[in-house]
């Protein structure tokens, strides 16, 4: 078991793996949905993400079924955890986007589905610019006033739209927000590294971000042109390979035979390793891929294991 990091200013702590649920209802089903939650919380994990819109891009879903059963699962295992949630790409009652009505309302569906009172982090799916940074904080205010929500985040903001936020939110008296969650991974740097983790580091904003084996791409399955049908992501790797991909797989290769660890491990625990990241999200569908995950907790990269994939992305 791990030792839980604070995951910035929010109050809140994890372990350096969040659990990812947008493959819960879609590619995981009920059942194993329920076997990797079981596994997850007892090898020590403490906080599950998911989002009101997961998984709306399936045919016949309209989003909420990851939030709902995680609420089932919660209600039959009667054990607990720290569940992250989104508003801000589903819409429907109140408006779309961080329009206030629609976050108020967006709230009250995301508890019900999940069968909690308390959202421990409530996440702004997308920044929203048709709304004032103010009247999306003071929603969240009337959130958190009313016990519905613990800790704020923001997913998919620009380092300009962030540090304004912090700074409406220090002026006005506002929640700030505690926990940033962007794309980044080790062949997929250029939108966090910089000014933007910089602003992180500087204001204590706990990183948590999603693609960590960028879609597979990290696990050492795409090397070729011919791995590319293996699955529905494989469309997309065609340009990681062109790009730095393949030097990056060659030096987690390296670093496996090295550690004896997946390479998968080392991507989480590269990530992990970086300034402001308190824990990377991965998502699983099947307890066996679930361990591979937890594993990365115990795997620690030296110094110059950690510069080699890093100069080998860069």
């Amino acid at each position: 078991m791990s030792a839980a990091r604070a995951l910035g200013g929010s109050g809140l702590a994890t372990p350096p793996l969040v659990l990812g649920g947008n493959v819960f209802g879609w590619t995981a089903d009920k059942a194993t949905s329920f076997r990797v939650l079981d596994a997850f919380t007892d090898a020590g994990g403490t906080m599950v993400d998911t989002a009101d819109v997961y998984s709306a891009w399936v045919p016949g879903h309209k989003g909420g079924e990851s939030e709902t059963l995680i609420g089932e699962w919660l209600r039959n295992s009667g054990k607990k955890v720290q569940v992250a949630t989104k508003v801000g790409m589903l819409p429907g009652e109140g408006g779309e986007k961080l329009a206030p009505s629609r976050m108020a309302a967006a709230c009250e569906a995301s508890l019900k589905r999940l069968g909690i009172e308390t959202i421990d982090l409530y996440f702004a799916h997308q920044d929203d610019e048709s709304v004032p940074q103010q009247d999306v904080l003071a929603a969240f205010a009337r959130l958190i006033d009313a016990g519905k929500v613990r800790a704020i985040g923001a997913s998919n903001f620009s380092v300009g739209r962030l540090q304004s936020a912090l700074e409406v939110a220090g002026r006005e008296g506002l929640p700030r927000y505690g926990v940033l969650q962007p794309e980044y991974n080790l062949v997929s740097r250029d939108s966090f590294e910089g000014v933007l983790q910089d602003l992180c580091v500087a204001e204590n904003i706990g990183v948590v971000p999603y693609y960590g084996l960028a879609s597979g791409f990290l696990t050492g399955k795409y090397r070729s042109r011919d791995d590319l049908g293996q699955s529905v992501r494989g469309g997309r790797m065609g340009g990681l390979l062109e790009g730095t991909g393949a030097a990056v797989l060659r030096a987690m290769d390296t670093v496996a035979e090295e550690t004896r660890a997946s390479l998968a491990q080392i991507a989480l625990a590269w990530l992990a390793a970086q300034p402001g990241v308190t824990a990377p999200i991965a998502s699983a569908t099947s307890v066996a891929q679930l361990n591979e995950l937890i594993g990365a907790w115990h795997v620690v990269l030296t110094p110059d294991q950690l510069d080699r994939l890093t100069a080998a992305g860069a």
